[in-house]
């Protein structure tokens, strides 16, 4: 009888530890996290051109970048069997027949882009540039992933359907002049505008630009010099952070970006032989130090513990100062928050999308941050499409008494949430981009080689 009652209080002490989501609400599983995330995409395109909008249920533009993501999403929902093979290359054939029609050219408005590059952000309706924003050389890249992904993945040599994907994708992919969008310096610009030019601003190691160069240094048509790789790597910040040696860039999204299309276990460029590591590890000690950093929470913000931890670009409360419990505190609205060596940007904004994103990398790390998140906050945090982009508990008003809660989804922050978790559960999209050769000679003239490389 003793026995018996030692065991039923340490089941009672178990289950209390265990979060369980209110209101009946349906409980975390990482199933039910990937369909959800994988409707964004598929329930969300424009009916008509097929974009991805940049958020939702607040319609404002989409996205090149969420159109790159929600390509790659397609294959997963495929072999998760939401949708069928045949759903999946219709839409994707109509997605790339679109991008293939948008008008392309010098002029500042009525069309959609220019040299292959497309705008950051295009009108929901008619998917031509919105505003005055830049023709935006990383966006333009995660689309391209998107759609080397595609080209990639359907390779049925008897469907006429796949073999209009991969003629359109690699038309799409030929068509991006990669040499012109390079300065002086040997570093490629973040962008341009035909009001004023290109952008003073390039891209230089390290940050989530990498499948960037990767591409623009493989294609057939537009390549970079080789040495561009030498450049990119020669402003390396490495660096110690809570207890990880590694090479430095604050928000999460940096270290995750591109290993979501490609495989860098084991596969070394010359900075990181000489180093003995590789990018994917080098990304697993960024999300360690970031979520040690949570954990310390030197800036003392409401709800940061074990598994509530994660900074990285997001939706905020607001950009403004507040007292707070007699203290003033800075928050900001959008903003690509983190923590590194080199910068630390923290107003008590979490993102889900830090730990999803992170998956692979930190497994048990993240499903635990996530299914916390999932059944602590589920009213508030969690609804039809999965995550909500982000929460601040610190910041609160009379509007927001328990803290603020985004209302909105965003597509760049759903599409790593999806795409990494599938990698890690089999590699699905590092697969598929293993067989594409364009990704492999861009890889190789920047000097990667071992690893499924060599193989």
């Amino acid at each position: 009888m003793i026995r018996n009652f030692y065991i039923f209080i340490l089941v009672s002490v178990l289950l209390s530890c265990s979060v369980k989501p209110a209101n009946n609400a349906i409980p975390y599983s990482r199933e039910e996290l990937k369909s959800r995330t994988f409707n964004y995409f598929w329930k969300l395109a424009d009916s008509t051109n097929f974009q991805i909008p940049d958020r939702y249920p607040t319609l404002t533009f989409s996205s090149i970048a969420a159109t790159g993501f929600g390509l790659s999403a397609y294959i997963t929902g495929i072999e998760n069997k939401y949708i069928s093979r045949q759903e999946g290359r219709d839409r994707v054939k109509k997605t790339l027949q679109i991008l293939w029609d948008l008008p392309q050219g010098p002029e500042s408005s009525g069309i959609s882009g220019h040299k292959g590059f497309f705008y950051h952000f295009l009108n929901l309706k008619d998917a031509k540039r919105y505003k005055t924003v830049e023709l935006s050389s990383i966006d333009t890249g995660l689309l391209m992933a998107g759609v080397l992904s595609c080209m990639s993945y359907f390779d049925d040599e008897n469907d006429p359907t796949e073999q209009a994907i991969r003629i359109l994708a690699d038309k799409l992919f030929r068509r991006v002049d990669w040499n012109w969008m390079m300065k002086d310096n040997g570093k490629m610009s973040m962008g341009w505008h035909p009001e004023r030019g290109f952008i003073e601003s390039d891209w230089k190691g390290y940050n989530e630009a990498m499948v960037l160069l990767i591409m623009a240094m493989g294609s057939p048509t537009h390549p970079i010099p080789e040495q561009s790789w030498s450049k990119w790597c020669e402003t390396y910040p490495v660096d110690s952070f809570y207890g990880q040696k590694n090479v430095q860039f604050d928000p999460l999204f940096g270290h995750q970006y591109s290993p979501i299309w490609i495989d860098f276990r084991d596969i070394r460029d010359s900075f990181m032989t000489a180093n003995n590591d590789d990018y994917f590890n080098n990304s697993r000690k960024a999300t360690l130090s970031n979520k040690a950093y949570c954990i310390a929470n030197p800036g003392s913000w409401m709800g940061y513990g074990e598994n509530c931890w994660g900074l990285t670009a997001c939706d905020g409360p607001a950009n403004k100062k507040i007292q707070i419990e007699g203290k003033e505190r800075q928050f900001f609205d959008y903003r690509a928050r983190g923590a590194a060596s080199i910068q630390i940007v923290d107003d008590g904004t979490i993102s889900p999308t830090a730990a999803g994103g992170s998956f692979p990398f930190t497994p048990e790390e993240s499903e635990k941050c996530l299914e916390y998140m999932w059944n602590t906050y589920h009213d508030k945090l969690i609804g039809e499409y999965g995550f909500k982009d982000a929460f601040n508990l610190t910041y609160k008003d009379e509007t927001y008494p328990d803290g603020w809660f985004d209302v909105d989804y965003l597509g760049i922050d759903q599409g790593p949430i999806i795409l990494q978790i599938q990698n890690h559960e089999n590699e699905l999209i590092w697969n598929v981009m293993k067989k594409n050769p364009y990704i492999i000679a861009g890889l190789k003239k920047a000097g990667f080689s071992g690893g499924w490389l060599g193989k």
